[in-house]
C-alpha cells in the first residue's frame, strides 16, 4: 500500500507544468527515433547526456524514459511498413506486420502493436510499482560481499547476453574496467593509467565515453553501410482501426506477451530480445489459425510488442532498485545517475524519493501519451523516413561534439571523444558490443569498493565470498553463466564431427 501512497506523490511531481512538457518531447522525440531505422534510444539518450550539466535530474529521466518508450513504439512502424527493425527487439514484428502490410492490413497492424504496447506497459509499470519496495527490502539485507558477488553476475550475464559470443562480450567488459581504473585511486591517492597526463586524473568522464561509443561509433557504423536508394515503403491501405476478429485474436497476445516481457526484462540477464522470440513462439504455438503464420498473423505482431514493450518497463527494476542495467538503453541512463552524482540501488528509493517515483508516475503518463501520438500521427511517422541518411548522421556528430565540448570546454575531451568513437566503430566493425564497456565502467569502480570493505570486514580472508548463502549463489550463478554457453558449444561441435 506504502508503494501506492508514494505512486500518488510521483504524479504531483511528474504532472508539474514543466515535468509534463518534458515527458511529451520525451515520447514525442523517442517515437520519431525509432521509426527511423539504424537509431535507438541509446543512442539518442547518449546524445543527449551533455544536458544533464543543466537540468533538474526529475525532469532529466522524465524526458529519457519517455524517449525510451518511445523508441519501443516507434520501432514498430519501420518493421511493419518497411520491413526495417529499427532495433533488434522488433526483428519478430517484422516477420508478420511487414506481410500484413503488404496485403493491404497495415492499419491494423500498426494498431495491434501501438494498443499492445500500451496494454503491456501499463502492465510492467504496475509490476515496478508493485516490485521495487519489495526487492528495496530485499537488497538491505545484503553484505559488502554479497553485492560484489551480485556485481559480478552482472558483468557476466550482461557481457553474454548483449554479445554474439561470451568472448567478445567479456572482452569488452574487460575494457570498460580498464576505463573505469583511470585516474586517482581514492583508497591510495595513486594515479592509475593516467600516463603523465594531467586531464586523466580525474578519470574519463562518462558522458564522453557513452557519446563516442553509442553517438559517434554507431553514426560511422551506419554511415559504412549506407545504400543508395531507399527501402519500399508500404502505403497504408483501408481503415486503420482494427475490426471485431482482430480484437479477438490479439487481447490475449497482449497479456500472454506482458506475462513473458515484464520478468525478463527485470532480470540481470533480461533484454528485450528474447522475450520477444520466446512470445512469437508461443502465439504460432497456441492459435487458432498456425497456418497464416508466415503469412500475416496479427498475432505474432501483438505478441511480441507487448512483450517488448514490457520487457522495457522491467529494465527499470533492477536500475532502480540494485543499479544494475540489463540493456543498453539501461547502461546510459545508469551513466546519467553517475552524472548526477547519484547512485542507484536500495537507498535510492529514500534518498530521492521525488526522482524515482515521479520517474514512475511519467511512465504511465508517457503511456496515455504514445497511444494518443501513434494511431492519428502515424502519416507523419512514415514522412520522417524519407529524411536523408547523410544528413542526419551529420547532425549527430555535430550535436555530439557541440554536446561534449559544452560541457568542460576541453579540447582534450574532444579528442577523447572521437578517439572512443573511432574505437566503437572498430568494435560494431568486428561485432564486439559496446554495453558491456559502459556497464564495466560504471560498475567496476563500484565492485572494487565493494571487494576491499568486504576484505577489510574479513580481514583478508576471500573464503568470505563463498561461506556466505547469497555470495556463494550468485557467484554459482555467474559461473554457470559463463560455462553452460562453453558446454553447449562443446558438444554442438562433437556432433558435428561424429556427423563428419
Amino acid at each position: 500500500m506504502d508503494g501506492f501512497v508514494s505512486l500518488l506523490h510521483g504524479f504531483s511531481v511528474a504532472l508539474t507544468p514543466m515535468n509534463l512538457l518534458w515527458s511529451v518531447v520525451g515520447v514525442t522525440l523517442g517515437t520519431a527515433i525509432g521509426v527511423l531505422p539504424g537509431l535507438g534510444p541509446a543512442l539518442t539518450i547518449a546524445l543527449l547526456l551533455p544536458i544533464t550539466f543543466q537540468v533538474e535530474p526529475a525532469a532529466a529521466f522524465i524526458l529519457f524514459a519517455g524517449i525510451y518508450f518511445g523508441a519501443m513504439f516507434g520501432g514498430s512502424t519501420t518493421s511493419i511498413l518497411i520491413n526495417t527493425p529499427g532495433e533488434s527487439a522488433t526483428i519478430v514484428t517484422a516477420v508478420e506486420g511487414h506481410k500484413m502490410a503488404r496485403a493491404g492490413r497495415g492499419g491494423p497492424a500498426l494498431a495491434t502493436a501501438a494498443i499492445g504496447s500500451f496494454v503491456a506497459g501499463t502492465i510492467g509499470v504496475v509490476g515496478i510499482t508493485v516490485l521495487a519496495p519489495v526487492i528495496v527490502k530485499w537488497a538491505l539485507m545484503f553484505s559488502p560481499a554479497d553485492y560484489f558477488a551480485l556485481m559480478v553476475l552482472a558483468f557476466v550475464t550482461v557481457s553474454a547476453v548483449l554479445g554474439s559470443s561470451i568472448i567478445r562480450g567479456l572482452t569488452a567488459l574487460a575494457l570498460g574496467l580498464l576505463i573505469g581504473l583511470i585516474g586517482v585511486d581514492l583508497q591510495t591517492g595513486q594515479a592509475r593509467f593516467t600516463f603523465g597526463q594531467m586531464s586523466l586524473l580525474d578519470g574519463i568522464d562518462v558522458v564522453i565515453v557513452c557519446v563516442g561509443l553509442f553517438a559517434v561509433g554507431e553514426t560511422l557504423h551506419l554511415a559504412t553501410r549506407y545504400r543508395r536508394g531507399k527501402d519500399e515503403i508500404i502505403p497504408i491501405k483501408g481503415s486503420l482501426w482494427m475490426n471485431g476478429q482482430d480484437w479477438a485474436r490479439s487481447w490475449k497476445p497482449w497479456l500472454r506477451g506482458a506475462a513473458v516481457g515484464f520478468p525478463i526484462g527485470a532480470m540481470p540477464a533480461g533484454g528485450a530480445e528474447i522475450p520477444t522470440f520466446l512470445s512469437y513462439f508461443m502465439e504460432k504455438r497456441l492459435s487458432k489459425h498456425p497456418e497464416e503464420f508466415g503469412k500475416g498473423a496479427i498475432e505474432g505482431v501483438a505478441g511480441p510488442e507487448a512483450a517488448n514493450n514490457a520487457s522495457a518497463a522491467g529494465v527499470f527494476v533492477p536500475l532502480l532498485t540494485l543499479g544494475l542495467p540489463t540493456s543498453a538503453t539501461a547502461a546510459i541512463m545508469l551513466s546519467a545517475f553517475q552524472s548526477y552524482g547519484i547512485n542507484p540501488g536500495p537507498q535510492l528509493l529514500t534518498t530521492q524519493p521525488d526522482l524515482v517515483w515521479g520517474l514512475i508516475a511519467s511512465l504511465y503518463i508517457g503511456n496515455v501519451m504514445l497511444l494518443v501520438l501513434n494511431l492519428p500521427l502515424v502519416g507523419l511517422w512514415v514522412q520522417i523516413l524519407k529524411i536523408p541518411m547523410p544528413y542526419l548522421y551529420a547532425g549527430i556528430l555535430v550535436f555530439a561534439t557541440i554536446g561534449t565540448y559544452g560541457i568542460s570546454r576541453s579540447v582534450f575531451d574532444l579528442g577523447l571523444l572521437y578517439g572512443i568513437g573511432i574505437l566503437g566503430f572498430i568494435m560494431r566493425r568486428y561485432d564486439f558490443p559496446t554495453s558491456p564497456v559502459v556497464i564495466g565502467m560504471i560498475l567496476g569502480p563500484f565492485a572494487e569498493q565493494q571487494f576491499r570493505r568486504a576484505m577489510t570486514i574479513s580481514q583478508g580472508d576471500m573464503s568470505v565470498f563463498v561461506t556466505r548463502p547469497i555470495a556463494a549463489t550468485l557467484l554459482a550463478l555467474a559461473a554457470l553463466a559463463i560455462l553452460l554457453p562453453l558446454v553447449v558449444e562443446l558438444r554442438r561441435s562433437l556432433r558435428a564431427r561424429r556427423a563428419v
